[in-house]
């Protein structure tokens, strides 16, 4: 099964997060794909708008893979490679040339939420549901992946939805200013696709232009590579070890600062 579906109607591309029977949950094969998909995406610029989407009806994207953990995410020296990988591949939707909306059906947790903070725009369904539970597995949010939560809704919210680790539900997430708009469930597709098609029929120049100016006017920090690695430190913890464990068993993990 292809880890990320393109398809194409005239100027609008549409990206979709394939895995289904796991709620759309984040892969590395799905990040390598997503990274290239939206790079070439990027380049075309016969495009106008690119919406992104989950595959399957039930989710946006509901985090992380954990079976992964074991295998590709089991030190900080492993995390940090993977999380450069996560790192491009959100750089790829924040910086691509044309405008992309989020069609959230269901959940957007954890690096669904990532992703889709990085679009443009977000429109959801009054029953999708919203989070970054983490702190429940012992993980930290990478900087990279910080960065587009941290830039759409500022300090308090963005601390706040890390150290609650709590799902809210669309209105929350609305009031939050983490979506531009909540709407019917069956209502989603319809109205993500005609706010693509608005863009569409704008000056394509133009919004490219005011994508670029946006970006140029949003403070950036740049970061020492000892802060870029402590960003996978908490890999190398028993918190950590601890955290993932409880959540492949089914338990309350029993965290200890360690």
């Amino acid at each position: 099964m292809d880890p990320i579906l393109l398809a194409r109607d005239g100027d609008i591309a549409t990206v979709t997060l394939n895995n289904p029977s796991r709620l759309n949950a984040l892969h590395k094969a799905m990040w390598q794909s997503l990274r290239d998909a939206m790079r070439a995406l990027g380049r075309d610029t016969s495009l106008r708008c690119v919406v992104l989407r989950g595959a399957g009806g039930k989710a946006f994207a509901a985090g992380a893979d954990i079976s992964e953990f074991a295998r590709e995410r089991a030190n900080a020296e492993q995390a940090k490679a993977y999380g450069t990988l996560i790192d491009e591949a959100m750089q790829a939707v924040a910086r691509c040339t044309h405008p992309t909306v989020a069609l959230i059906e269901g959940a957007c947790i954890g690096g669904g939420l990532e992703i889709a903070a990085m679009c443009d725009m977000r429109i959801c369904g009054t029953s999708s549901r919203f989070g970054v539970p983490i702190n429940r597995l012992g993980l930290t949010m990478g900087y990279g992946e910080l960065q587009g939560l941290l830039g759409l809704v500022g300090r308090a919210v963005t601390l706040e939805i890390l150290l609650e680790g709590r799902i809210f539900d669309a209105d929350e997430a609305f009031s939050k200013g983490l979506v531009n708009r909540v709407v019917p469930d069956d209502a989603v597709e319809r109205e993500a696709y005609a706010i693509a098609q608005r863009i569409a029929a704008g000056a394509p120049l133009v919004a490219r232009w005011h994508k670029q100016f946006v970006e140029r006017l949003t403070p950036r920090v740049e970061l020492t590579p000892e802060e870029w690695d402590e960003g996978y430190a908490c890999f190398d913890t028993a918190d950590c070890r601890e955290g993932v464990a409880a959540f492949v068993e089914k338990r309350k993990p029993r965290f200890e600062a360690k």
